[in-house]
């Protein structure tokens, strides 16, 4: 698989856009309805990616845009994800854990403090996902934030400097286990 950056706005995009609407639609009865512009994906203020299968074929989607406190619920320093999308032929081989992992080392990389998203029941395989990710549900935020089925996750993207430590019986220095 080939997973590059492209804009939101790319005809690539549009059609796995109106895939995952469509995929919405029969899960919530309408689409996401949260307002979106191709410009919150640029970099360095968010990332869009797209995968394509050897011939060519778009077959999935995600994308983090900036976000900042609000009355939203948002957090400063939050990067949100978006349209994680797989197509129902490529499901199964891993690529929403990639798509995943290349957003959160952008979003890091970026500066940005936590990755956020929000998903609903409807989806068990997102939410088993993001879990599976290390995510852990916070309180809800976002426009679904007042919608019964809204479920919200959160995984921090920094962590504290690992520093070596002086074994005092050996007198070298040895990497402290970290636990995940």
């Amino acid at each position: 698989m080939n997973i590059q950056p492209i804009r939101y706005d790319h005809p690539d995009a549009l059609k796995l856009d109106e895939e995952v609407q469509a995929e919405y639609a029969v899960r919530y009865g309408e689409g996401d309805l949260t307002p979106m512009d191709a410009a919150h994906f640029d970099p360095p203020h968010g990332l869009y990616l797209m995968a394509y299968d050897p011939d060519g074929t778009p077959v999935a989607t995600g994308g983090w845009r900036s976000q900042e406190r609000s009355e939203e619920g948002y957090e400063d320093g939050d990067a949100e994800i978006k349209r994680m999308f797989v197509v129902r032929a490529a499901r199964g081989r891993g690529l929403a854990r990639r798509i995943l992992a290349a957003l959160e080392d952008s979003a890091r990389e970026a500066g940005r403090v936590r990755m956020v998203l929000e998903t609903g029941t409807e989806q068990p395989e997102a939410i088993e996902l993001y879990t599976s990710s290390g995510y852990a549900p916070v309180p809800k935020f976002g426009l679904y934030r007042f919608e019964e089925s809204s479920r919200c996750y959160a995984k921090l993207l920094t962590a504290a400097p690992v520093e070596p430590a002086v074994s005092p019986s050996i007198g070298r220095s040895v990497k402290p286990s970290v636990r995940p």
